[in-house]
C-alpha cells in the first residue's frame, strides 16, 4: 500500500505558473514549471514563478521533473529551478528542444543537466511507481499526458488537451495509450480546468479553413500579412498550408517566434518547403519588400504581435511598412493582459485604410478541454477522485459541476488551493493534511534575483505620484550650508509653476540641517531620514500626492 500526497505550487487559482508535485512513498515526481505573465500594475515584473523553496529543502527525494509539453506556462520556470535544482528532465524531442534553447539563452551549460527523451509509449520505471504516457491533442505538437502507476492505483496528470479530430498525426490523441492506462484502476485523475465552460467547437476547423482560404481569395495580388501567437504551432501550420496552396511564398518575422519556428521546421514538426521560405532584407531606397506573392507571418508571444503591427503601420519596423494595398489577417484574439494594445493595433489599422481579416476566437480551435471533453476523459478512465487544476477558481468551480453531472459525489472532487497537501493513504482520502508555502517569484529579467513587495511598491508610487530629488551640499566639519539645494521634480510638478512649494522645500532643507548642526557629530542616516520624512509630510498636506523623497546629501570641504 502506498502513501500519496498530491499538491500544487502554482496553476491552481490561476492561469499560468503550472506546478504540480506528487510525492509518492517519499519519492518527489515534479510535473512541469512554468511561468505566468504579470498583470499591468506590476511594474518592470517580466514573469511570474512558483516558489522552490519547499523543494530546495527537499532536493534530495526529487525523482525527475517532467515536462507536458513546451509552453511557457509549463516550462517557462525551469531556468530558475535548474539554478536551484539539478534533476533528471524528462519530455519530448520537441519539448526538450525548446527547453535547451531558453537555457542556452539564459547563459546555462546544457552540459550540466541531465535530460531523458520520452515517447508516448514510453515506460519509466522508479522502485515501486510505474510512468506512462499518452499523446494529447493541443496547439503545439508532441503534448503528453502522463499515467503514474502505483500499488494503491494510477494517478493520471492530464494537462493541456483536447479530443479535436480534424488534426494532423502529430497532433492526435493516442487512444490506445489512453485504454492502456484505463485498464487499470485509476485513483485519480488531475484534469486540466481552463475550457471547462466552454462547449466544444471541432467543426470551427472547416470554417478556419473557409475563412482563410476566401481571404487569400480576395488578396490576389495584393501583399498578405498575418498574425499568429508563436506558440500556437497548429495554427502557424494551418495558415501556411493554405497560404502555399495559393502560390504564396513565406516569410516569417519575430524576435524569440523565429527561433521556435526554426527549431519546429528543423526538427520537421514545422513543414514549410525549403524552396517557399523568403528571408526578408530591410527596407531601403532600392527593397521596399512589396511581397505581393507572399504571406507575411508575423508571430511572437502575448502583445509581440500587436506591437509588431503597429511599427509596421508606423513605418517604424525594418521589414514591413503597411500600407492601403495590404490585407492583415489576424489570428490573435486578444489574451488577458493584451486587451489595450490589441485595441491599439486595430485602431491604428483602421485609420490607415488597412483591410483586415478579423478570424472570431469563436472559430479558432481550442487548445483546451471543453466540458465535453473533460466528460468523455472521465468517462474513459473512471477515476475515483476528481481533482481539477490549470485554471482559476471559476474555472475550478465549474469542473466541480462537471464531476457532479458525471454522478461524483462531492467529497470525492477535490478542490484544492496552492500548497494545500491532499493525502491518498491505502486508496482513501486523508483529506487536507498540512499547508506548504507557496507563492509568487517576481522577476523582472535577471533570474538570479527576485523582486521584493518594497521595490514594486516604491514602482507604484513612481507610476502615480513621481520623484523629488534634493540635492544639497554642506560642509559638516563646519556645520555650513554652502547653497541652495537643488530641487529636481520627475513626474510630480512642473518646477517653472511650483516656484512657491519649491521654496518651502528649501525652506524645511535649512531648517532641519541647521538642527542637525547642533548635534557634536553629523549623523547621515538620520539627516536624511528626518529630511525625507519632513519634505514628506509637506508635500502631501500641500497637494494630496506622495511621491518618493530622494535627499542626495554631499558633503564638500570649503
Amino acid at each position: 500500500m502506498s502513501k500519496i500526497d498530491i499538491f500544487a505550487l502554482g496553476g491552481l487559482g490561476e492561469d499560468g505558473k503550472n506546478m504540480y508535485i506528487l510525492d509518492i512513498d517519499e519519492k518527489l515526481f515534479i510535473l512541469d514549471a512554468g511561468l505566468k505573465y504579470p498583470t499591468d500594475e506590476l511594474y518592470g515584473v517580466e514573469s511570474i514563478l512558483p516558489d522552490f523553496s519547499y523543494l530546495k529543502r527537499e532536493k534530495d527525494r526529487i525523482q525527475g521533473i517532467f515536462l507536458s509539453h513546451g509552453h511557457e506556462d509549463h516550462i517557462g520556470g525551469m531556468p530558475k529551478l535548474l539554478k536551484e535544482i539539478n534533476a533528471p528532465i524528462y519530455g519530448t524531442f520537441f519539448t526538450l528542444a525548446l527547453l535547451k534553447d531558453t537555457l542556452e539563452e539564459q547563459n546555462l551549460n546544457l552540459e550540466d543537466y541531465t535530460f531523458h527523451t520520452i515517447k508516448k509509449d514510453s515506460i519509466l520505471t522508479f522502485n515501486n511507481v510505474e510512468i506512462s504516457f499518452y499523446q494529447t491533442t493541443h496547439s503545439i505538437p508532441e503534448s503528453i499526458g502522463m499515467a503514474f502507476n502505483t500499488e494503491d492505483g494510477v494517478i493520471v496528470y492530464a494537462p493541456d488537451y483536447t479530443f479535436n479530430q480534424n488534426v494532423e498525426a502529430p497532433y492526435r490523441t493516442s487512444f490506445e495509450r489512453l485504454a492502456a492506462i484505463a485498464s487499470k484502476q485509476v485513483l485519480a485523475l488531475l484534469s486540466e480546468s481552463l475550457g471547462a465552460e466552454q462547449q466544444p467547437r471541432y467543426e470551427a476547423t472547416k470554417e478556419l479553413n473557409h475563412r482563410l482560404n476566401q481571404a487569400f481569395l480576395k488578396a490576389k495580388g495584393r501583399r498578405v500579412i498575418a498574425s499568429c501567437f508563436s506558440t500556437d504551432i497548429y495554427r502557424i501550420q494551418t495558415v501556411i498550408d493554405i497560404a502555399l496552396k495559393h502560390q504564396r511564398d513565406i516569410a516569417i518575422i519575430g524576435r524569440k517566434a523565429q527561433r521556435m519556428v526554426d527549431i519546429a521546421v528543423n526538427l520537421g514538426v514545422l513543414k514549410i518547403p525549403k524552396d517557399k521560405l523568403r528571408t526578408l532584407k530591410f527596407i531601403d531606397e532600392n527593397n521596399k519588400n512589396t511581397l505581393k506573392e507572399t504571406m507575411v507571418l508575423v508571430t511572437g508571444e502575448r502583445h509581440e504581435p500587436f506591437y509588431m503591427l503597429q511599427r509596421m503601420v508606423k513605418k517604424l519596423d525594418r521589414l514591413i511598412h503597411l500600407n492601403e494595398d495590404d490585407d492583415v489577417i489576424m489570428m490573435t484574439p486578444p489574451i488577458p493582459g493584451t486587451e489595450k494594445i490589441a485595441a491599439r493595433a486595430l485602431d491604428m489599422l483602421y485609420r490607415h485604410n488597412i483591410n483586415i481579416v478579423k478570424i472570431d476566437k469563436n472559430i479558432l480551435p481550442s487548445s483546451h478541454a471543453s466540458s465535453e471533453d473533460v466528460k468523455l476523459l472521465t468517462n474513459i478512465l473512471n477515476p475515483r477522485y476528481f481533482i481539477p487544476i490549470i485554471g482559476e477558481y471559476r474555472h475550478l468551480y465549474t469542473m466541480k459541476q462537471i464531476g457532479i453531472a458525471l454522478g461524483y459525489q462531492e467529497k470525492d472532487i477535490k478542490l484544492l488551493e496552492n500548497g494545500q497537501v491532499l493525502r491518498l493513504e491505502n486508496k482513501v482520502d486523508k483529506g487536507i493534511v498540512q499547508k506548504i508555502k507557496s507563492g509568487d517569484i517576481l522577476v523582472d529579467g535577471i533570474l538570479e534575483s527576485d523582486l521584493s513587495d518594497v521595490v514594486l511598491k516604491d514602482r507604484e508610487i513612481l507610476s502615480q505620484d513621481g520623484v523629488m530629488l534634493i540635492i544639497g551640499h554642506i560642509d559638516a566639519r563646519k556645520k555650513k550650508i554652502i547653497d541652495k539645494p537643488e530641487v529636481i521634480s520627475r513626474g510630480f510638478v512642473y518646477m517653472k509653476e511650483n516656484e512657491a512649494l519649491i521654496e518651502d522645500v528649501n525652506v524645511i532643507y535649512e531648517n532641519i540641517t541647521q538642527e542637525i548642526f547642533k548635534n557634536k557629530y553629523v549623523d547621515w542616516r538620520h539627516y536624511k531620514e528626518r529630511l525625507r520624512e519632513e519634505v514628506s509630510k509637506f508635500l502631501f498636506k500641500s497637494t494630496s500626492r506622495k511621491p518618493i523623497v530622494i535627499p542626495v546629501l554631499i558633503d564638500v570641504q570649503t
